[in-house]
């Protein structure tokens, strides 16, 4: 940067040509070289740009670390644009931690698992640090906040679920900590209701651990194993977050009409949809009722909220299903109507899509960044500019 015509350019005309980018070039240019990012991060240039007619999110497909790993200080988040088919990358250079590990977003911003600097001793021997922080942060802007930290365990074990107005929440089988910037909607008062280190903790009494949680309006939705030791058999249960200090209890989900909807599905997940007076369940399509019945592909349920009905919503074609019958595991993760499929040593994506009309698409997301076992994890990102930590 230094030896570009750009660096002779005052800061004030630099700001006024880079304030004619689109939001994607911006996402773009940030990865160009460190000056660039700050310039494209600068309080004066957001101002600037804060009452154009940008774009107000950009649809990306972020993708985590592979289990057991973290991202070093100075890596970057990869993403994919859903629109234009390429990939992007987000310096995370600017967050002050000595690990990273990146699980999910809301709202335009992203939440990790950070590990503070190591300690250093009278004698400057580091200590490492067994805490765990919840980070949350802008990659566009380069803002970030940390939220109180915790133990190691609870970034291990737990799922964290994000909702709007900075709630934050981590579910574990045992236990449930709640955060909110304001602690409106939760008091502390009662008895039943342990604080931990500003996080308000509740016993979960589920009867076995959450699979795949999600946050739909002020509800949590999971699934749950309620079968034996030899036969799994899956149920829907949900709670009300501002009945936690309450009741502590969940209620299950289900109908008569809805049969063995549950049975059908091998290893069923939920995925939250764009809409949020709907979810969808994903899983294998079994061919039969048997112990050990194979699935014939990938099935894709959605249900109404409103009026509890459940329709099929895709089947992942045979071309395509054929591709992951080579791996004996793969991973679904998504949301807002886009989910997408990871196999081991694939080496590309599967992708369903569902546009505004209710039409549906299965494509191939090809040349993501290399992994040690190929099996990726991701989240959506919704990148904006305006997202305020």
């Amino acid at each position: 940067m230094d030896s570009s015509p750009l660096s002779l350019l005052p800061q004030d005309t630099l700001h006024q040509i880079l304030s004619h980018l689109s939001l994607r070039q911006i996402a773009t240019c940030k990865c160009v070289c460190k000056a660039l990012s700050a310039s494209l991060s600068s309080p004066p240039f957001l101002h600037l740009i804060a009452d154009q007619s940008l774009p107000a999110s950009l649809s990306l497909l972020a993708l985590k670390p592979f289990d057991g790993h973290h991202l070093a200080p100075d890596s970057a988040l990869d993403a994919f644009d859903l629109s234009e088919n390429q990939w992007i990358r987000f310096s995370l250079s600017f967050l002050p931690f000595s690990s990273l590990h990146p699980i999910t977003a809301s709202h335009g911003l992203v939440y990790l698992w950070a590990s503070p600097p190591p300690v250093l001793e009278p004698n400057n021997t580091p200590v490492p640090n067994s805490h765990k922080a919840l980070v949350v942060c802008n990659p566009l802007t380069r803002q970030f906040k940390t939220l109180p930290q915790l133990g190691s365990a609870w970034s291990r074990h737990g799922s964290v679920l994000v909702g709007s107005a900075n709630v934050v929440l981590v579910l574990t089988e045992l236990a449930i900590l709640y955060y909110c910037a304001s602690n409106n909607n939760i008091s502390n008062n009662n008895m039943n209701v342990n604080v931990v280190n500003n996080w308000l903790k509740f016993s979960s009494n589920l009867p076995s651990k959450t699979r795949s949680p999600i946050l739909v309006l002020d509800f949590i939705l999971t699934l749950c194993d309620v079968g034996t030791p030899w036969r799994s058999q899956w149920a829907m249960f949900k709670m009300k977050i501002s009945d936690m200090e309450k009741t502590q209890q969940w209620d299950q989900v289900q109908k008569p009409e809805w049969g063995d909807v549950f049975d059908i599905l091998k290893r069923p997940r939920l995925v939250k949809a764009g809409n949020e007076k709907k979810v969808y369940m994903v899983g294998g399509l079994k061919n039969s009722q048997a112990l050990q019945s194979l699935c014939t592909t990938v099935l894709i349920l959605k249900l109404d909220l409103e009026n509890m009905e459940w329709e099929e919503a895709g089947r992942m074609p045979m071309d395509m299903y054929r591709r992951f019958l080579e791996s004996t595991k793969f991973k679904v993760f998504g949301g807002g109507n886009r989910i997408c499929f990871s196999a081991k040593k694939l080496e590309k994506l599967a992708l369903w899509e569902e546009n505004e009309e209710g039409r549906t698409e299965w494509r191939w997301i090809e040349g993501i960044p290399k992994d040690d076992d190929g099996l990726c994890r991701g989240f959506m990102f919704d990148a904006r500019l305006d997202a305020a930590v």
